[in-house]
């Protein structure tokens, strides 16, 4: 004679499968704990959120991803920046556009209002910071200062200013603060 299952074994094991599958759904649906926000360095930052390539003044130019950085915040938006290849370009242009500057949020840059946008960024000599739109239209200009005793200065990085929920955005040694605002 086969061997049959009971039903009295089936149904228990059935019951848990359902439970557990619709335990995984609940988790699966719950949001997230909040999380903190978080300074974003080179390694972090990946083509799925800013892009290998970008336009700007009727080209396109290509990002170096090793020279980007940025902020994560806790609600899942970002502030990102990153150096690109400006051949290309002409020099008036060169002058103010190195980097690209990408918020998801409205910032502060030193006491200075920005839309959520994308943006060319450049320091240039006279110790400023110049945003431009897309166009090279200048935005905003900000005075930069330079951090002699930085240990280690790269060509771009975010660091944590000494003010909470306040950031520097270095490009070498020339830092302006950054501040998301409401």
């Amino acid at each position: 004679m086969p061997y049959r299952k009971s039903s009295s074994v089936l149904l228990p094991l059935a019951l848990v499968a359902v439970t557990v599958s619709a335990g995984r759904l609940v988790a699966d649906q719950a949001p997230a704990a909040a999380s903190k926000e978080a300074i974003l360095k080179a390694s972090d930052i990946t083509p799925k959120i800013f892009p290998e390539t970008v336009f700007y003044r009727g080209r396109v130019a290509t990002v170096q991803m090793r020279n980007t950085a940025g902020v994560h915040f806790a609600d899942d938006l970002y502030l990102l920046a990153g150096l690109v290849d400006v051949s290309g370009y002409s020099s008036s242009v060169k002058e103010k556009y190195q980097g690209y500057l990408w918020t998801e949020v409205p910032v502060e840059i030193n006491g200075k209002a920005l839309k959520p946008g994308a943006y060319g960024i450049g320091f240039v000599q006279g110790s400023r910071l110049i945003v431009t739109d897309l166009g090279s239209n200048n935005v905003l200009e900000a005075s930069s200062a330079k951090d002699a005793d930085l240990k280690g200065p790269m060509p771009l990085q975010v660091v944590a200013a000494p003010d909470p929920g306040s950031y520097r955005l270095y490009v070498g040694r020339d830092y302006v603060t950054l501040k998301r605002t409401k």
